[in-house]
Parts: C-alpha cells; structure tokens; sequence
C-alpha cells in the first residue's frame, strides 16, 4: 500500500492506494482516519493522478473526479458509495432518497452509517447529503467542513438551520 499527504483548503488529507485504485482519502483529523500500518510506503509520485484534480476542485475548475477509486467496504455500503458517485457537483440528496434509489426505502439510517463510513472524502461526495429538511446533517470530518463544500459547490442547503 501507498500513501502520501497533502494539504487541501480544508485540512491535510492522506491519500492512500494501490494497484487496485485510490482506496482511502481521509482528512488526518478525521473521525474515521486511516492508520499508517508499517509495511506501507510514502509515495507522492503514486498519486500524480489524484493530486491534481483535488487541487482543480479546490481551485473551482473541476466538477468531477475521473479516477480509478477502489473503496473496501461492505456490498451494501460499496452501493451506496456508487449512488453518491451519482449526485452531480452542486445537488444534494437526502438519506431517504439514497434509500428510495437503493430499493429500500426503509434504510435512511443504514445509509446514513454507509456515508459515515465512506474511505474516499471529496471524491466519493458524501458531503452532498444532507437530512430530508435541507439541514446539513453529520459528516465524519466535521460539520464545517461539509457546509464548506457545500458553499465551494453552490449546492442548496436550508439557511439557518445550521448547527455545530
């Protein structure tokens, strides 16, 4: 496995990866943060690809990623990474609506830990999702973070009903 870090508007991030495609992009103060395991290898050069269309998007030059992701995770959360693969820069979708596509419409809450749980930050756009009353919502890296996206990608959100 390969890692390297890099630093974003938002924080460092530390892009992990191998043969197989990006497998991790995780903010290092991230409630979900990848630990470093002792056979992985510093490799900036290994990211030449991913570093920069990050620093497009940042920039506002870039609306979506073209890259080789390989997110490990459960069939059901893997589906629901690919249902948010799917929400275009600058729209949101709630949880429910993740679950209407998925074909559950009971499972809000089991999309809702999906998205929590999603390796690939920014690429894979958990931040698009947010509560069925326009409200932002949890995000794994921090709230500020999300509405941060959110306004960098105009998507809507309820105004005012944001909290901490």
């Amino acid at each position: 496995m390969r890692y390297t870090h890099h630093d974003s508007p938002l924080g460092t991030l530390r892009l992990v990866g191998d043969d197989a495609g990006l497998r991790r992009a995780d903010f290092v103060d991230g409630k979900h943060v990848a630990r470093l395991a002792a056979d992985w290898v510093e490799d900036g050069e290994a990211f030449a690809d991913v570093i920069p269309q990050l620093d497009a998007y940042f920039a506002g030059e870039l609306t979506s990623f073209d890259l080789r992701l390989a997110p490990e995770g459960t069939r059901f959360q893997r589906r629901v990474w690919d249902q948010l693969l799917a929400i275009p820069c600058g729209e949101t979708r709630s949880y429910g609506d993740l679950a209407r596509r998925l074909g559950q419409p009971g499972a809000s809450r089991a999309v809702g830990a999906a998205n929590g749980r999603n390796p690939i930050a920014i690429i894979i756009p958990c931040h698009r999702v947010i509560a069925a009353d326009g409200t932002l919502g949890g995000y794994s890296s921090g709230l500020d973070r999300k509405r941060w996206l959110l306004d960098h990608e105009h998507a809507p959100i309820a105004q005012g009903l944001f909290t901490a």
